[in-house]
């Protein structure tokens, strides 16, 4: 089935993006792209050393994989746009996952900052998909300020706490015409799942696959569990009832009274 998601002249095939952060090695996270066909990727651009191969992230991810800069590390919009502007200068890439964080404790994203980054770098023609806290208002003047999707937390960064931002990422899924993608919080597979049958467009994780025993093997169950997700929204998710209801006729059979 050809199901493909949509992100400015790109139609992405696998809904399942990863994050390329605190892994073991390089050849782990390539091996983990290639054996779950994995389309996009994000990359920060402090660990890109175009001088040394060896530990240049970018000599491991696959040549028709889609590289999204991410300007972690960023504390206000100049920050986040002169990275932005460095990753394209640098030849990477002109997909930007907008990260402005100035809390250290929580690293919740800074919305009020990051609408500004959006403004300038998609007037520049950056594809932008701002990493944001959900917010209906904001998302929506993100996307009016040409975002090509909007990327709300699930929890807290790296804290594998599932999606306790539900609520709000419904609405924002319910209102906003333009992909949502779950990005950080992600624990688990069935988080995953989750979010797909809700009606997110894809979901990003990076920390849970990262620092598992088997990162190939989790990241498998990832990949496995948004596709899943995706199927169980497109069939049509059931809604729950309060009281039982039975799968075969409980009257009639019996004493013949089919009434």
């Amino acid at each position: 089935m050809d199901d493909f998601l949509n992100i400015g002249d790109k139609q992405i095939k696998n809904r399942f993006f990863l994050g390329t952060g605190k892994f073991a090695s390089n050849s782990c996270l390539r091996e983990i792209i290639e054996t779950c066909g994995i389309n996009v990727v994000t990359v920060a651009l402090r660990r890109v050393d175009i001088d040394n191969p060896d530990t240049n992230i970018m000599e491991f991810v696959p040549k028709n994989c889609i590289v999204m800069a991410n300007t972690s590390g960023a504390r206000n919009a100049e920050e986040a746009v002169r990275i932005a502007r460095l990753a394209r200068s640098a030849g990477n890439t002109e997909w930007i996952k907008l990260e402005v964080i100035q809390d250290n404790k929580y690293l919740l994203p800074d919305n009020i900052e990051t609408l500004k980054a959006v403004e300038i770098l998609a007037n520049e023609g950056f594809t932008v998909l701002p990493y944001m806290s959900p917010d209906i208002a904001c998302a929506k003047r993100m996307i009016s300020a040409g975002a090509k999707a909007v990327m709300p937390l699930g929890s807290p960064i790296g804290s594998n706490r599932g999606l306790k931002t539900e609520e709000l990422v419904k609405i924002m899924i319910n209102e906003i015409k333009a992909p949502v993608i779950v990005d950080a919080g992600l624990g688990n597979p069935s988080d995953a799942a989750h979010c797909m049958e809700l009606g997110c467009a894809g979901v990003l994780v990076n920390t849970a696959v990262a620092i598992s025993n088997e990162p190939v093997l989790m990241a498998r169950a990832f990949n496995k569990a948004v596709s899943a997700g995706r199927m169980a929204f497109l069939a049509g998710t059931n809604e729950p009832f309060n009281a039982a209801r039975a799968s075969s006729p409980l009257t009639g059979f019996l004493t013949g009274n089919n009434k």
